[in-house]
């Protein structure tokens, strides 16, 4: 098992390596951020004095090489638009991004579980047909479209929201609402599937034949053996909720990391972009690797 884990190490590591890389090519292939941080008056010099400024005179290699061993010495490098370290940037935002997603996990999997559980107990009736409605309708629905519909809605129409930015909890509702309706759609199905294969098991049934109580046998002997598929799409979803506020935190103005992201992008801001794709890809690397390691602790046949 040792083993196992380890190899999986070096696989992330392996993985974050080729990240960087791909980032700073691909990023570079957007334009030159001088033509968007200085005036369109600027003369020649003033181009060559901020190229020499940021490093950017310098020939490609050694500039990967300088951001290369910045990593490694914990250093992000400093934005081109905002002289600020990378570091400080990103982990000024960290904290409502993470509040944003925390919410929207607790809220998915409060509702998309209980409800793929007894749409499949209950198979064929009003409570299925509605898990199967909302499990389309997550999973087909653009994110930024449903902002804008929950926005309408409740902002617009009705006044009972703001329509973005941060402050009260009020301002987290529609936000995290919108996160969460377009995940439940995927661990609905799942936990639906799962638990219809397993009730229809012999021991479920053998548990029932000995009387053992139904909420018993839903919960403890079907759900516990079903929640194991369970396990790697929540840990997928619990890393591309991070990765994917980028798109509601700009609709609804949040001031987390992926509204820093589109502004970085936009200014091509090249260290704060490299830095945020570097910490979306290491959250959902090690989010895969902690449930490769949970895999394997709670199934001992992968171990072989």
């Amino acid at each position: 098992m040792t083993r196992l884990i380890l190899a999986r190490i070096v696989q992330v590591a392996t993985g974050l390596l080729m990240m960087t890389l791909v980032i700073f090519i691909v990023v570079r292939l957007t334009g030159d951020p001088l033509q968007v941080l200085l005036p369109e008056e600027a003369v020649p010099e003033m181009y060559a004095q901020a190229a020499a400024r940021l490093g950017l005179d310098q020939p490609l290699p050694v500039q990967y090489g300088r951001y290369l061993g910045g990593i490694f010495r914990g250093d992000f490098g400093v934005s081109h638009r905002m002289s600020v370290p990378t570091g400080q940037l990103i982990l000024e935002r960290l904290p409502a991004t993470l509040q944003l997603g925390i919410v929207s996990l607790t809220l998915t999997f409060a509702i998309a579980v209980p409800l793929g559980v007894y749409a499949a107990y209950w198979r064929g009736s009003v409570v299925d047909g509605g898990a199967r409605l909302l499990a389309v309708f997550g999973q087909t629905v653009p994110t930024f479209w449903l902002g804008i519909l929950l926005i309408f809605t409740f902002a617009v129409w009705l006044r009972w929201l703001p329509a973005g930015g941060s402050g009260d909890w009020r301002h987290l509702i529609l936000p995290s609402l919108t996160l969460a309706l377009a995940m439940m759609g995927g661990i609905t199905r799942l936990t639906r599937s799962s638990m219809m294969e397993v009730l229809s098991s012999d021991y479920v049934t053998f548990a029932r034949m000995k009387g053992v109580p139904e909420s018993k046998v839903l919960w403890k002997h079907s759900f516990r053996n079903a929640a194991l598929p369970l396990l790697t799409l929540g840990g997928t979803i619990s890393a591309q909720v991070l990765t994917g506020s980028v798109v509601t935190e700009t609709v609804f103005s949040w001031p987390g990391v992926g509204q820093l992201m589109v502004d970085a992008v936009r200014f091509r801001d090249f260290p704060v972009v490299q830095g945020i794709v570097l910490l979306f890809g290491m959250m959902y690397m090690t989010t895969n690797l902690i449930v490769d390691v949970l895999y394997l602790y709670l199934n001992p046949r992968l171990r072989s």
